[in-house]
């Protein structure tokens, strides 16, 4: 009867080793992935909230972020806070714009609003919600898919 030497017993556990570490690493990146991609989705469901209200209440409504904090507010008025890692900047209309840490976006009752782009980074990714200033629609850019 033959068996394994101790050294092809070493070198299956050696390649099974790395081959965990490859797979824990692609494993987490993914998740990190998917952490910032729902965080863009639940900003743009908030945006897309305080639009909806403006419409149905008949008056403005406001949508405000806290690039310092790193921290948004829709209609429902309760902050939420952005995923550790996440970088946050926004471009909006100069009248929106209060000091440089917090920015808003008006909605008004025609669904219209102020527009303006929100974007979230982590590394070399970056997030891009899209709010219309005619229609107010919101989309979402993953510039990752499109490069």
């Amino acid at each position: 009867m033959q068996g394994f030497t101790l050294l092809e017993m070493l070198s299956v556990i050696i390649l099974i080793g790395i081959a965990a570490a490859a797979v824990s690493i692609s494993v987490a990146h993914g998740l990190a992935s998917a952490r910032i991609n729902a965080a863009a989705n639940e900003l743009a469901a908030s945006l897309r909230t305080t639009r909806t209200q403006a419409i149905v209440k008949g008056q403005q409504s406001l949508f405000e972020l806290d690039t310092r904090s790193e921290l948004y507010r829709g209609a429902d008025k309760r902050d939420v806070k952005l995923p550790k890692g996440l970088e946050l900047s926004v471009t909006s209309a100069a009248s929106d714009q209060s000091g440089g840490e917090i920015a808003r976006i008006r909605f008004f009752p025609d669904g219209s609003s102020t527009g303006g782009r929100i974007t979230l980074r982590s590394g070399q990714r970056e997030w891009h919600v899209n709010v219309s200033w005619l229609t107010g629609a919101i989309t979402i850019f993953d510039t990752a898919k499109h490069s």
